[in-house]
């Protein structure tokens, strides 16, 4: 069964259905998410796409096996590692922030991370760069420190949108090793009394 050519004209992202206008006909069918390529981001309004006609259970014309003719951000392991450190590096600031608002961590604290995670992210930026032109690179021993002084954050996501250092099983143990004692640490700080004695220094 050949393909037919069509522009999304009409989607609702929440309910999972929308339209195809077809570019021959000029008339629109009716399509479910279920039928567009699990290979690619949700459909949105505008979208070229190539499907077939088929009909449902009332024997209505409907479109399947949608697939969108120029790509449309096709889904990887990599978007999907970024987008689970965007996440991870958004809860970790908001737990930061809901400490500092309960008075458990100065807001120097939430500076201080957010500082390092910038500074290490572009440390990764830097050494990533060194590493495609053959030039001097930054000590792994050197970012592992820095990410147990806060800046794993930034290392995570680093890892994943740079594409450095994410593959190294040696190094990604080091790396989530740092990120367990920082967090064993802040933990201590923000729960214990003499973590808070010690966090008074900073108020």
């Amino acid at each position: 069964m050949a393909f037919i050519k069509g522009i999304i004209s009409k989607w609702d992202d929440h309910r999972g259905f929308g339209f195809i206008k077809n570019i021959s006909t000029n008339k629109e069918v009716f399509f479910h998410v279920s039928q567009f390529s699990k290979r690619y981001k949700n459909p949105v309004v505008g979208l070229h796409v190539k499907f077939q006609l088929s009909v449902d259970k009332e024997n209505r014309k409907c479109a399947v096996e949608v697939v969108p003719i120029n790509g449309h951000g096709k889904v990887t392991v990599a978007s999907k590692q970024l987008k689970s450190s965007l996440i991870l590096s958004f809860v970790f600031f908001f737990v930061i922030g809901g400490l500092v608002f309960i008075k458990k961590l100065p807001i120097l604290i939430f500076y201080i991370y957010l500082a390092m995670s910038i500074l290490l992210f572009l440390m990764y930026a830097k050494d990533k760069s060194a590493a495609q032109k053959g030039k001097w690179r930054t000590p792994e021993s050197t970012l592992h420190l820095f990410s147990l002084m806060g800046g794993w954050p930034g290392a995570t996501i680093a890892q994943s949108k740079l594409r450095h250092k994410s593959k190294k099983l040696s190094f990604r143990a080091y790396y989530w090793l740092t990120v367990i004692i920082n967090c064993c640490v802040l933990g201590w700080l923000s729960t214990t009394q003499e973590g808070q004695s010690l966090l008074e220094i900073l108020k």
